[in-house]
């Protein structure tokens, strides 16, 4: 066990230098590619700026309007009859959009129930096997400049479900 432990130490140091070697056996001058790379990926981030600004606004007036708290109280009907816990509805839906809101969301449901709790567990396993669907759509096809999402949608939410479930199902049989 302690080999992995050293392997992990080294692994990303090594992988640099054997990057910055190969490179200059293949005569790549590196200091330019890194900058080219660096230029690059401050454009994209510009590019996806206002996406994230828009999506964390939204997320963060959601949160503060009460309204996540209103929605779940319309769908506490549908959560019992699915055996799903109500104090999870606002993380299942903030995480459609928002990782950052959805482990703020995390951290005070494990304040309030405790992390070996049922709901503890649930929120643990959704937070690992569920995605933000809605922010990682806008961002990726914002920067391919991807117009028609066709089916993506539809099976990223299809996922989604599946890991909601899963984690009801796991966190049941602890």
């Amino acid at each position: 066990m302690h080999f992995f432990y050293y392997l992990s130490d080294f692994m990303i140091p090594v992988l640099i230098f054997y990057m910055i070697a190969y490179a200059l056996t293949e005569k790549v001058d590196v200091y330019d590619a890194f900058v080219t790379g660096a230029a690059d990926g401050l454009k994209t981030v510009l590019q996806i700026m206002p996406t994230l600004i828009g999506l964390m606004a939204a997320v963060g007036m959601l949160r503060a309007s009460g309204f996540l708290d209103l929605v779940a109280q319309y769908l506490i009907g549908a959560a019992s009859l699915l055996h799903f816990p109500v104090q999870l509805i606002p993380l299942t839906l903030v995480r459609l959009f928002s990782s950052s809101a959805a482990t703020s969301l995390a951290l005070d449901i494990y304040k309030s129930y405790g992390t070996d709790s049922y709901i503890g567990l649930i929120t643990s396993i959704m937070m690992g096997c569920t995605e933000t669907v809605f922010y990682t759509m806008s961002v990726y096809f914002l920067t391919a400049k991807v117009s028609k999402s066709r089916w993506t949608l539809t099976g990223a939410l299809i996922s989604t479900a599946a890991g909601i479930v899963a984690s009801v199902v796991l966190a049941g049989m602890m």
